[in-house]
């Protein structure tokens, strides 16, 4: 810190005093680093005044640069360009933001740009740019595709990033990375001043590569500045402890019996979020807590992505105001809104990675200084062990790494076509701009010029068909002077691809969300589900809406959104399989202590497993022979690894295998025994041939089609229709296949289609991870066990492959009960 303040920090720090605060040190940091026009990352626990660092810091440079009449001076142009995520948090920073510039006398304007914003606000904006502008990575892109863009930024001296924890690892993170180097080029092309950059971050276990990747295009940023909170963020994890624990859990059925033991603690707080992983899981949730407790009934509300937008902002505004006592959510309340009312969290089932668990913590004692409370209930006995590992993990301070994209050329396609909508590119020093991305750092000339080819003639396969053809070279740039083409292009900026969604309406009007066509296309009129709170009666449906009815039937049927599993995180898996070393010794832990019985019984039948071993039991029933093996790697690595193995074994002696899998393990069931013995078990294990085997073990070409679907969206191959006659998901799936066949045919090397194949291998089966967690088995100790009967650790895994191919019409809970009997009443006579 300087010795003698500037004028600016002086005013700021009076005015904090005025309100009875002082700034943290880690603020004033980055006030005098903002000042000398450095660029970096801010790094803070959340609730400890990350937005104020940078904000706060664009005001002093402001006042220090007009220092006589800062008060006075209006339309600025743009100061600030403020970059979110979501569009609740731009709403939340933006109210901050105009409530300090009031006090401070300062005249500057805050603007919102997002797909809510209406069309006369924003032509509002380009005829008189606000001085700080909060915007979403898509927004950015349309603003970049006008004509005269250029001119918009030519005042700019900060970017800020926000949550940039969250975008990078996501193809929005690569829209900054483009958008952040086009900024540069307007520098560099139209002579304006540099501007700062800063990312926003809570902790990542990579925060040097995060502001490398941001920073990257940058060329006067040498080395990224780094501004740490030294600030310790109290946070208070308990668990909710069954009254009698289970021997043989098995994953969902406790959850929903321990609804009441909530009802003490929301009547404690002030507010209390309660965090549920699925939208699904969150309306059973809302339901059965007003079921127990009545009196919640006006107090209580319910979020996620899929009710419709008006009742969203309602119910954050009311926990604002302290309106509601409760709110059920997902992860649509998981970032940075400061909800100050709330005191409380609950986390229902595990949260799968450790980051999660603590950004969602930290949504309750909002403010320095607070300690934040959360409490862990489980879905099934097991969890708890997830509890201990996540309290181990916040004491060790570990999160996860979030890994950076590269190759995105779906999204470097589409963002060609945004640049040529308006005043065009030209191909030389554009191609500079992309390759300083860090996602295209390794980008050939040749990928480029393909990437130019695909626009410009419609590529390889395509360059008959005239729609493909979107681009024209004009006067040596690149343009589209089609009104038709640049419309449709506007409409489908962004990389968030989803399932058809149907809006829900009353009959009598009214929206209340959307639904997955997928779901809806199932039901028949007459047929009540559960959306938003509400027990609804299927009218019909018309126009790509449901049309609906309130029902006052007890019964409904909750839908199951895609994409619901989460899979647990290399880093929580770690520390999971390093836990289990103690699950027998360690009496301070009162989850491990609940758990006892339990693992008392895994040892009599088979082993529980260290952190440096690898369990593999195998386990003889009337369905069959049972391979189960133990990894702690997550739900979707183990669905490439069980492939794999079932290979591999296959080329020792032919079987056929059904496979189930959890977050701890998976099972491979055959009809016959198989041929897995101490002798043989460790090559199972082994990285060589892994691609091959990969190849050969799962359909990669019919993976590739599927996930080419999103790529194809995304760059523009397949137009999603115009707003309210979305094409529906079979139809986009149909021109997605057959664009797949043409390309595997006639252009095999077409970037679009080898992206599809990368991205099966990288994200849809984690390759790099899962070659580390099989290097890691061969190198463990591998224990093979033959317990009498189902573990406690392979009966979850045993009851999630129950309806694999077997037909009955007993209830799963009833078949389960009969089971857990009959290993009771089995190991009693033992």
């Amino acid at each position: 810190m300087v010795s003698e303040i500037s004028q600016g920090h002086s005013i700021i720090r009076s005015w904090l005093e005025n309100k009875g605060l002082k700034p943290f040190a880690f603020q004033e940091e980055a006030w005098s680093t903002i000042q000398d026009a450095k660029s970096g990352l801010i790094n803070a626990p959340t609730g400890c005044g990350k937005t104020y660092s940078v904000f706060l810091g664009a005001l002093i440079q402001f006042i220090n640069t007009y220092p006589l009449d800062y008060r006075s001076l209006v339309n600025n142009g743009l100061q600030v360009l403020w970059i979110t995520p979501l569009r609740a948090l731009a709403k939340d920073i933006g109210r901050a933001m105009e409530e300090v510039l009031l006090e401070l006398e300062i005249p500057w304007k805050v603007g919102i740009r997002n797909g809510d914003t209406p069309q006369n606000i924003r032509q509002q904006q380009k005829r008189q740019v606000p001085e700080i502008l909060i915007i979403t990575p898509e927004s950015l892109h349309l603003f970049l595709g006008q004509k005269g863009a250029a001119d918009i930024f030519k005042h700019l001296r900060i970017l800020a990033v926000d949550e940039w924890h969250e975008l990078i690892g996501s193809k929005r993170g690569v829209q900054v990375e483009l958008a952040v180097s086009r900024l540069v080029g307007f520098v560099g092309r139209r002579n304006f001043a540099p501007f700062s950059v800063w990312g926003i971050s809570a902790t990542i276990g990579n925060l040097d590569e995060a502001a490398r990747v941001l920073l990257s295009s940058i060329p006067w940023v040498k080395s990224p500045s780094f501004v740490r909170a030294d600030i310790e963020k109290r946070i208070e994890i308990e668990s909710i402890i069954p009254e009698q624990m289970e021997n043989y859990p098995w994953a969902g059925h406790l959850g929903l019996k321990l609804a009441e033991r909530l009802l003490p603690i929301i009547e404690a707080s002030t507010t209390t979020l309660i965090f549920i992983n699925t939208r699904g899981m969150s309306e059973n949730w809302y339901q059965t807590l007003l079921e127990i407790s009545p009196d919640l009934a006006g107090q209580i509300a319910l979020h996620h992505g899929s009710i419709e937008q008006e009742l969203r902002l309602w119910v954050e505004d009311a926990l604002h105001t302290q309106k509601l006592k409760v709110v059920v959510c997902t992860a649509s309340l998981d970032l940075g809104v400061d909800f100050r009312p709330v005191d409380t969290v609950v986390q229902v089932g595990s949260p799968k990675g450790v980051s999660r668990f603590l950004q969602r913590a930290g949504r309750s004692g909002h403010r320095p200084g607070e300690v934040s409370r959360i409490y862990f209930l489980p879905t099934h006995a097991l969890e708890l062990i997830e509890a201990a590992a996540l309290k181990e993990a916040y004491k060790r301070n570990s999160v996860e790494n979030r890994e950076p994209l590269v190759g995105c050329y779906d999204v470097l396609v589409q963002y060609a076509c945004t640049l040529a909508l308006g005043d065009g590119f030209d191909e030389k020093s554009t191609f500079e701009e992309v390759r300083s991305c860090f996602c295209f750092s390794e980008m050939t000339r040749a990928d480029w010029e393909e990437v130019l080819f695909q626009i410009h003639q419609g590529g390889k396969a395509l360059g008959t068909y005239d729609e493909f053809k979107k681009v024209e070279l004009v006067d040596g740039l690149y343009r589209i002077m089609n009104r038709r083409t640049a419309m449709r292009h506007r409409m489908h900026i962004g990389t968030i691809v989803s399932d058809s969604m149907m809006r829900v309406k009353f009959l009598s009007g009214g929206n209340i969300g959307v639904i997955e066509e997928s779901f809806i296309s199932r039901l028949s009129p007459g047929a009540v589900f559960t959306l938003g709170g509400r027990n609804l009666e299927l009218v019909m449906i018309k126009d790509m809406t449901a049309l609906v009815r309130k029902s006052t039937s007890k019964k409904s049927i909750v839908p199951s959104w895609n994409g619901g599993r989460m899979s647990l995180s290399s880093n929580l898996g770690k520390i999971l399989r390093e836990t289990f070393n103690k699950v027998l010794v360690n009496e301070d832990s009162p989850e491990l202590k609940s758990l006892h019985s339990l693992f008392l019984i895994q040892k009599e039948l088979s082993h529980i497993p260290r952190g440096d071993e690898v369990l593999v039991e195998q386990i003889q029933s009337k369905e069959g022979y049972h391979l189960l093996v133990y990894p702690f790697e997550g739900r979707q690595v183990h669905e490439a690894m069980s492939a794999i193995l079932a290979y591999r074994i296959g080329q020792i002696e032919p079987l056929t295998f059904s496979i189930a899998m959890n977050d701890y393990g998976f099972e491979l069931l055959s009809d016959r025994p198989n041929p897995i013995h101490a002798d043989n078990i460790r090559a199972l294990f082994s990285t060589e041939n892994l691609f091959e085997d990969i190849r050969h073990s799962v359909n990669s070409t019919e993976m590739a089609r599927r996930k080419f679907r999103d790529i194809a969206v995304i760059g523009g191959l397949i137009f999603q229709g115009m707003p309210g006659e979305n094409v529906k998901a079979r139809h986009l799936q149909s021109s997605a296949g057959l664009l797949f066949g043409v390309f595997e045919e006639y252009d095999p090397q077409n970037l679009l289609l080898k992206q599809a194949y990368q991205e099966v291998l990288e994200q849809q089966m984690e390759e790099v991870r899962l070659r580390k967690a099989l290097d890691r088995m061969y190198a463990s100790k591998i224990i093979l066990t033959h317990p009498s009967r189902f573990t406690p650790l392979s009966f979850p895994i045993v009851v999630d492959g129950l309806n694999r191919n077997n037909l009955s019409t007993e209830k799963t809970e009833d078949r389960v009960e009969r089971m857990i009997k009959q290993m009771t009443q089995k190991g009693s006579r033992s």
